[in-house]
């Protein structure tokens, strides 16, 4: 197996399927975080995944994690909670403090330093040209969680989300979910799989399904989706 280098002047990408097994989904090293070429890899099925001091990497495991408006899950005791959260959700309000917030709370975790400055810039950059988008959760004033993740068509791939008060990222989660799948969306890329994201609905599905999805492109997104608004709990 290869590990691609990426010609810098090109925003081209080998082929998702000649990923590494081992790492799994490795693909290519290299390039920059330019705005296309970061859209052209996320409608590949490729993403960028790399700490402060290495080099550029991109990825496309297998299999890859999702969730779909059937598989999603929302427990009885999440379901009670719903109904009387003290909390505010809300679309497209903070980006910038969602991304601050989900480095500082994974950094402090040990979980590894991967949104850095430079990737922080790169999804800034891709918000103000309205490919990326987060969710907010308020307590009052406070931003107690959230998420933030890419738009590829009908498919949104969640980059991180963070919480400093119980329940508020699974809030943000399932409100969002709700609002992209009642707006056409087709599934959710959580990417890799873990309790958080099974618990509710997360299923693995081979990465050539993932990307037959992914060109195929399942109907037409609701023309307002992304416009900053309050999202129901």
């Amino acid at each position: 197996m290869v590990l691609f280098e990426l010609n810098p002047d090109s925003v081209k990408f080998p082929s998702p399927e000649l990923a590494l097994a081992e790492p799994n989904g490795l693909l290519a090293f290299g390039g920059d975080l330019s705005v296309a070429r970061l859209v052209e890899a996320y409608h590949q099925g490729i993403f960028p995944w790399y700490g402060d001091q290495d080099p550029i990497l991109w990825w496309s495991p297998n299999p890859r994690t999702v969730i779909t408006p059937s598989s999603l899950h929302v427990s009885r005791s999440m379901q009670r909670f719903l109904k009387r959260t003290p909390f505010t959700v809300t679309l497209n309000h903070a980006f910038e403090r969602v991304i601050h917030a989900c480095a500082k709370v994974h950094g402090e975790a040990g979980r590894g330093i991967w949104i850095h400055p430079e990737m922080m810039q790169a999804y800034l950059n891709l918000h103000h040209r309205k490919h990326a988008h987060s969710v907010e959760v308020w307590s009052g004033n406070a931003l107690v969680g959230g998420l933030y993740g890419v738009s590829a068509g009908s498919i949104f791939c969640a980059e991180s989300m963070f919480h400093t008060q119980t329940n508020a990222s699974k809030t943000a989660l399932i409100c969002f979910a709700r609002h992209f799948f009642t707006a056409g969306g087709a599934l959710i890329d959580a990417q890799i799989s873990n309790s958080h994201t099974v618990s509710m609905g997360a299923h693995d599905l081979p990465r050539t399904e993932y990307l037959r999805r992914l060109q195929q492109q399942e109907g037409a997104l609701r023309k307002n989706l992304w416009t900053p608004t309050t999202l129901k709990a």
